[in-house]
């Protein structure tokens, strides 16, 4: 039976945060809130719970989980190749909607999908994820909805799709936007936008005016 805590209460937020930090590191799934949408979470290095998290979402392996980070400087321990484009990127928009896709450190021995060797990351800008992710580490996140449905903006609508096969539920309130992040590919010399999302092209070729767009 999932456990569900309300984080705009001071002490049964403290309890789900633990809680939720527990179930990850068992190997259990746990939807929390971010300043896009909700998130379904795993231990990014259990290759069991990653399965369990795309299969909760009835995805394939052919669309990996991305992965939330807590801060820029777990970047060195995930990722390489970062360009001095790369890193105005995150200096600009993290924390924030803004998702990189990198290319992941070879010695990394986690098991996301079909990444073709790349990793696409992000650091939330919520209270409630930063604080597991500042707890646990880097996790493994997507969208709390079944695939082909509309990913959701609070609690209620992620545990009606998602139900029994999340063991913590954290409820942050609505989240303060519908519009996923910006996904930008950094594997090249050129950063290229894969998806529009919560950084605008504007914002984001204020940063780096050599943004591509794919026709």
């Amino acid at each position: 039976m999932p456990r569900r805590y309300d984080c705009t209460d001071a002490a049964d937020r403290k309890h789900g945060l633990r809680e939720a930090v527990s179930a990850i590191r068992r190997g259990d799934l746990v939807v929390l809130p971010t300043d896009t949408l909700y998130g379904v979470g795993a231990d990014a290095f259990n290759k069991r719970a990653v399965g369990d998290l795309l299969e909760a979402k009835g995805r394939g392996r052919n669309m990996p989980s991305p992965v939330l980070v807590g801060s820029p400087n777990t970047l060195h321990g995930l990722v390489t190749g970062m360009t001095d484009s790369a890193w105005e990127l995150v200096d600009a928009f993290w924390p924030g909607g803004l998702t990189l896709v990198a290319r992941h450190q070879p010695s990394l021995t986690w098991d996301l999908g079909e990444t073709r060797g790349t990793v696409a990351v992000r650091m939330p800008l919520h209270p409630v994820a930063l604080e597991v992710l500042k707890d646990f580490g880097p996790i493994a996140v997507s969208s709390a909805n079944l695939t082909g449905e509309a990913a959701p903006q609070d609690c209620d609508a992620a545990q009606r799709m998602l139900g029994d096969s999340v063991a913590v539920y954290l409820d942050g309130g609505p989240t303060p936007s519908d519009v996923p992040s910006s996904i930008v590919d950094i594997t090249g010399d050129v950063p290229v936008l894969l998806r529009p999302g919560a950084v605008s092209e504007e914002e984001l070729r204020s940063v780096v005016p050599d943004l591509e767009t794919p026709h």
